[in-house]
């Protein structure tokens, strides 16, 4: 497993980080015995990062996190979680609520402090109080030694760089960002880079397009993208390749990213996924690839605010 530094902490995180949202339900029903060795295999593999959220699966993925947990060293992995978002429309940013969010993630999670608190989803709150009160009350709690780091999360990354810009942050992450179909992420990680944010990447699936099976009904992004990722899949199966192997060893490789983040709920996924994400890329059809989804790349979906995906409105 390589390891990458987080910004400029003296943390090392591995390139591949385990992410805990399956273990919540919100892509299917799981075992959840499965589920606890799913998080012990990702540990034995090396990965030492794992991230996670009161909104999966209502709190659901950081009971059982916990228990996976129980037992494991606490030095020998890096704990992310997040505040602000507890359901669909459920959304909260104020200080009183996040401050009480980490006590209740710290007694599901069965610790005593959290790595790396997370702003979840900023973009379906105000954005004027994720810098003015959300942040500071989650800075204080490293005084009393609840939290360590405090970053943001998100999809629009005009959002992330607008509270990059004005507040304390050790890290912003967003998803399907960096990606076979959307490049973005890379673009814009120069400028948090330079304040010395570290930059995660998640979803390097594109929640679920860049699968074998066809994506999610309720998947936010445009038929067009759609359509062009389904051909994608098609072309990798046409070689003898399954797409989620290209998609996971592509994103992974970028150096520029502290972590990428794959979601599993179950240890034989978790090894093949560690296992793809580890080899290289095959230039050839990458290159096909890229011909094929060039009319779509970088296509965004549509999400949270309006204003939060443009910086001129969000700048006044």
């Amino acid at each position: 497993m390589e390891y990458r530094t987080l910004g400029t902490t003296d943390l090392r995180v591995s390139a591949v980080g385990y992410g805990a949202s399956p273990l919540g339900g919100v892509f299917g029903a799981i075992d959840p015995a499965e589920g606890i060795r799913a998080v012990r295999t990702a540990l034995d593999l090396g990965v030492n990062f794992i991230d996670v959220s009161p909104f999966y699966g209502a709190t659901t993925a950081e009971t059982l996190l916990g228990k996976a947990l129980r037992g494991i060293d606490r030095s020998s992995y890096i704990l992310a979680t997040k505040v602000g978002r507890y359901g669909e429309t459920d959304f909260d940013f104020s200080a009183r609520r996040v401050v009480r969010s980490v006590d209740e993630s710290l007694g599901r999670l069965g610790c005593e402090h959290i790595d790396l608190i997370q702003c979840h989803d900023i973009e379906f709150g105000d954005l004027h109080q994720v810098v003015e009160e959300t942040i500071p009350a989650l800075q204080s709690l490293r005084e009393y030694g609840k939290v360590r780091l405090v970053g943001v999360t998100g999809y629009p990354l005009e959002a992330l760089a607008y509270v990059a810009d004005r507040a304390r942050v050790d890290t912003v992450l967003s998803y399907g960002r960096y990606t076979l179909l959307d490049r973005e992420l890379l673009r814009w990680t120069p400028r948090f880079s330079s304040s010395g944010i570290a930059v995660i990447n998640a979803s390097p699936l594109a929640m679920g397009l860049l699968t074998e099976s066809e994506a999610p009904a309720w998947h936010p992004a445009p038929a067009p993208l759609r359509e062009r990722a389904r051909r994608a899949a098609q072309l990798c199966r046409q070689r003898g390749i399954d797409i989620a192997r290209v998609a996971l060893s592509f994103a992974v490789a970028a150096p520029q990213f502290a972590t990428t983040v794959v979601g599993s709920a179950t240890a034989a996924y978790v090894t093949r996924s560690v296992r793809w994400a580890q080899e290289s890329v095959d230039g050839d059809l990458l290159n096909e690839i890229e011909a094929l989804v060039s009319p779509v790349l970088n296509t965004p979906w549509r999400i949270g605010r309006p204003e939060t995906s443009d910086l001129r409105i969000l700048d006044g």
